[in-house]
């Protein structure tokens, strides 16, 4: 029998994921995939899959899904509590559900979003070469709803399941980023970079897969004004003309006019996603021999006419 996962309840969000569409920034389609990149990829190695099979990304768990066949999932990312067919059950490993058993996800102990493999993957269809939903252009599947159903078996398979745990790294109560200075840093007073790493900045309730913002110390322009749009990469920490600073997740845009004051090292980017409304962050300022050429290159190329072509 083919094996479908029926959706009972989705929770407050969730979606279907995998490590999206780069390459196409140029025509204004973000990469969108996994906010949390890692999480996905141990939760498709632990059920045997290739890492980019899709999944499903759960934002603050609450989810309850049946599967018409049995089948080997995984959940991981945002610690929780599991039930797989009416037995408590562990993250991080995985689990035999039998046909026609129901898997439920409670909230996170900490965190936000929490991923659910399925071996075999997701069988959605594909749309640009990836089965991730784009919340901001909404290309993709649509957001998850009770009654949905998704088919697996996308030939996802690449191995025997092998392991029986795996523990991740622990999320922090309070995580610290690296930041590099960013390619508009100029447009700030000099004291703006400190100021950032000062204090600990709160995640506000108007976040999601575009953009944590945050709220805490002000950042002072220098410079009047506004930019002509340019590439926006993840983890771009943007800083509209009220100062409060914003950073690019999955589904962030391709472009911007706001400037960019720093960028959040990619390996700390699946921190940020991680972090939920109220929690606090702190930023730590790193730089590298290749910055002030990296930065000098970006804006001789976003000074050009038509600006820079940057793949998000």
């Amino acid at each position: 029998m083919t094996a479908c996962v029926e959706v009972l309840a989705p929770g407050p969000y969730a979606t279907v994921q995998d490590l999206g569409r780069p390459g196409y920034a140029h025509l204004g389609v973000p990469r969108s995939g996994a906010a949390d990149p890692p999480s996905l990829r141990l939760a498709n190695r632990l059920v045997g899959n290739v890492e980019t099979a899709a999944g499903i990304e759960l934002t603050f768990g609450g989810a309850a899904l049946r599967f018409t066949a049995g089948v080997w999932v995984a959940v991981t990312g945002a610690p929780c509590p599991v039930e797989a067919a009416g037995r408590a059950a562990g993250t991080d490993a995985p689990l035999w559900v039998p046909p026609g058993g129901v898997l439920r996800v409670g909230a996170p102990r900490r965190g936000l979003r929490t991923y659910v493999a399925v071996r075999d993957g997701l069988g959605v269809e594909r749309v640009l070469g990836s089965r991730s939903t784009d919340s901001l252009s909404g290309i993709g599947p649509p957001p998850l709803r009770a009654g949905a159903t998704l088919p697996v078996g996308a030939g996802a398979v690449a191995a025997a399941i092998l392991a029986d745990f795996a523990a991740p790294p622990p999320l922090p109560r309070r995580p610290v980023v690296r930041v590099l200075p960013g390619p508009r840093d100029d447009w700030f007073v000099p004291e703006a970079l400190t100021a950032l790493c000062a204090a600990a900045y709160e995640v506000t309730a108007d976040s999601n897969r575009v953009g944590a913002r945050l709220r805490g110390a002000p950042l002072e322009r220098a410079r009047p004004g506004e930019l002509a749009s340019e590439g926006m990469p993840l983890g771009a920490v943007q800083v509209p003309p009220g100062g409060q600073p914003i950073v690019f997740l999955a589904d962030h845009p391709p472009t911007g006019g706001y400037p960019v004051v720093g960028v959040v090292a990619a390996d700390d980017v699946p921190l940020v996603a991680q972090a939920r409304p109220g929690d606090l962050l702190r930023f730590r300022l790193v730089r590298r021999a290749s910055h002030d050429r990296a930065t000098a290159h970006h804006r001789e190329a976003a000074d050009r006419p038509g600006g820079a072509r940057q793949e998000a």
